[in-house]
């Protein structure tokens, strides 16, 4: 029997709970740091998972978008405006409570953008880029596509790793908890590790749950003919174009968020957030959990995020990513979760002449 849509995110956030209070019961409450950042990493790469698996669209730079948001947060919530209290956009800030005071490292006060706000202009800047960049190259395919998105995702890279102003190879510090509502906030506190563990793993609930309703919508139907055959797809009348840049800023969208939220419960962010390898890393877990499978590229990040984090693969963390992905790619095209084991042991088991001699 098939579940519904609801019933599939309710036996979702059933597992998430048992998570929880196996950690607790065993005495490895210190595994939800992990679970947690596993949570907002998974975040992002659902958006790609939407993007490559039902929009045919290979992207490379998913982890440019996370660092545009996680290094625009930190910036506008880390930047001292106690000087310029006086000036008129500053002052206009404040009055909108856009610009708030908060303690210092040293017991004093500074005057930085608060964080909701410091989101907002996350999102709507990680949105342009998409913008601006998905016009043109979304008109590339295959691996032109591929090598655009990559070119993008090596100049994130370097701008994070050359701008002085945002840490350079040392990235942004002393980033302040993201205080959503009173008594609720996005920080890495011990005391809060719980409450942050929920809040991060229902945001990939309610997004599964909104992914799930777009793809089985006519806008979804419409992203599965253009990845079947987007020819066929245009002369029946569906704006390919329209849809591909969408669905290319949706995902990169959700990669910003993730990026904020990450940056705020990590209270910073480095350059390597923005590294090619990171968005290997994306690719390799939607290949993992399968192009078209939203569950298994859930199941995949979860499994595979949490043991990275707890340094399971060792200085062989970036080796391991980019072997599974070759691998997935030779013997699993369509993710682990759908693999026909019979298939694969007739691929691989020597040929027999028809005589009986191998």
């Amino acid at each position: 029997m098939r579940l519904s849509r609801a019933a599939q995110v309710g036996l979702f956030a059933a597992a998430v709970v048992a998570a929880q209070l196996l950690s607790s019961a065993a005495g490895k409450a210190f595994f939800l740091t992990q679970l947690t950042m596993s949570a907002y990493y998974t975040l992002a790469v659902l958006g790609l998972s939407l993007l490559m698996g039902y929009a045919g669209q290979i992207s490379l730079g998913q982890a440019g978008f996370f660092a545009i948001g996680g290094y625009t947060s930190a910036l506008l919530t880390t930047l001292d405006l106690s000087p310029q209290r006086g000036h008129p956009l500053v002052a206009a800030l404040v009055r909108l409570h856009l610009a708030v005071p908060r303690p210092d490292l040293y017991g004093g006060e500074v005057l930085s953008v608060s964080p909701w706000a410091a989101c907002v202009a996350a999102v709507l800047l990680g949105a342009a880029v998409a913008v601006s960049l998905g016009v043109p190259v979304l008109r590339l395919r295959g691996h032109y596509l591929a090598m655009a998105t990559l070119a993008f995702g090596t100049i994130v890279s370097s701008v994070a790793v050359g701008t002085q102003a945002l840490g350079a190879a040392d990235g942004l510090s002393g980033v302040p908890p993201f205080v959503l509502f009173p008594g609720l906030r996005v920080g890495g506190g011990a005391a809060d590790r719980v409450q942050n563990y929920y809040l991060a793993w229902g945001l990939v609930a309610l997004a599964m749950l909104l992914l799930l309703n777009l793809i089985h919508s006519r806008t979804g139907r419409a992203l599965g003919a253009i990845h079947g055959a987007e020819d066929a797809a245009r002369a029946m009348g569906v704006d390919t174009g329209a849809l591909k840049l969408g669905t290319f800023v949706l995902a990169a969208v959700t990669a910003t968020v993730a990026g904020v939220l990450l940056t705020h419960y990590n209270a910073g962010i480095g350059p390597s957030e923005a590294g090619v390898m990171k968005s290997v890393r994306y690719v390799a877990i939607v290949a993992v959990g399968g192009m078209g499978s939203l569950w298994g590229t859930l199941s995949a990040s979860a499994v595979l995020n949490f043991l990275s984090l707890r340094g399971y693969f060792g200085a062989y963390d970036d080796a391991v990513f980019g072997g599974i992905l070759v691998l997935v790619m030779l013997f699993f095209p369509d993710g682990i979760l759908a693999a026909d084991v019979r298939a694969l042991v007739a691929r691989l088991a020597p040929r027999r002449a028809p005589g009986g001699e191998a």
